[in-house]
């Protein structure tokens, strides 16, 4: 990680608003500034183009003119689509505690998500906040106000990792935006019982939005540097499991090279976006490459 937010970066300090406020600033002013740039063109202002009425439009925005000539509704697209809903749902489950160089899963994701969540308000754009586990929900809806920033790190700072994704996924009915576009990030490590996790995020997945899981990995998760005989504990069920290193680490990246090329795919072909970020790599250089190639979507 960059020197210029590595001394920052502390659970004491992003644990606390001002703090991971502070450390956000930073990320997007030394990476991010210039990216996304909204156009902020106003109703009233020149349009680009029409499109199809969708439940859930302004009615105010329908072109009457071409309803009369064409016999079907149509919106004028301006400012209202220039703005987006950005939404980060986390996954708050116990194996987000795992931590290396005394910084968690769950604190880098606090960290990752501050900072996209500034640079999307300065945009202009909605942010809300979903994160769950079997014993906690955290619903922050989207909004544009100048107080919801604020809100969205005081929710998020007091995230806790515990318990396991439920395997009975809460009901997201209200979750989408049908007056606007929406980015959906979801953020995970990955590890599911069963398929609790990849059943949910295909069934966020909508005509109207972009889904785009960020999966959160570390080093020594990835390359599974480890000697002699080491004992292992599932962070969610507590079991524990003694290895010898040396032998275990062939069959250990084998089979997570195939799960992680699996999960890759599936999501691909659900059109579904996939991002890996490994925990002792720059944070904001890798958002800043991602965000490139998805900066048409903000």
């Amino acid at each position: 990680m960059d020197k210029d937010y590595r001394q920052l970066f502390k659970p004491s300090i992003i644990n606390s608003i001002s703090g991971l406020s502070l450390i956000a600033r930073v990320i997007v002013d030394g990476y991010l500034s210039g990216l996304n740039k909204s156009r902020r063109v106003g109703v009233g202002h020149e349009f680009s183009q029409y499109r199809g009425y969708e439940p859930g439009d302004d009615l105010r925005l329908l072109d009457w003119k071409m309803f009369a000539r064409s016999g079907r509704y149509y919106i004028k697209q301006s400012e209202l689509d220039t703005h987006i809903s950005v939404k980060f749902v986390i996954d708050a489950s116990k194996s987000m505690e795992y931590a290396e160089d005394g910084v968690s899963k769950l604190d880098y994701v606090k960290v990752m998500v501050g900072s996209l969540a500034h640079l999307a308000y300065d945009q202009g754009d909605a942010i809300g906040l979903f994160a769950l586990n079997t014993n906690h929900l955290i619903s922050l809806q989207p909004k544009v106000h100048k107080q919801q920033y604020k809100r969205f790190l005081h929710e998020l700072i007091n995230l806790r990792a515990d318990g396991i994704w439920p395997s009975n996924t809460v009901n997201f009915d209200q979750f989408h935006d049908r007056s606007r576009k929406e980015l959906v990030f979801f953020i995970t490590d990955m590890y599911e019982n069963d398929t609790e996790l990849t059943a949910m995020i295909k069934s966020l997945k909508t005509k109207r939005n972009e889904v785009v899981v960020l999966q959160i990995m570390g080093k020594k998760e990835l390359q599974f540097n480890y000697n002699g005989f080491v004992v292992f504990e599932d962070l969610e069920s507590g079991t524990k499991v003694k290895v010898d290193a040396k032998q275990a680490k062939s069959l250990y990246l084998s089979e997570l090279q195939t799960l992680m090329t699996n999960t890759k795919d599936m999501l691909l072909s659900n059109n579904i976006g996939y991002q890996l970020f490994r925990m002792d790599e720059p944070m904001g250089e890798a958002l800043q490459l991602f965000l490139k190639q998805r900066s048409f979507l903000m």
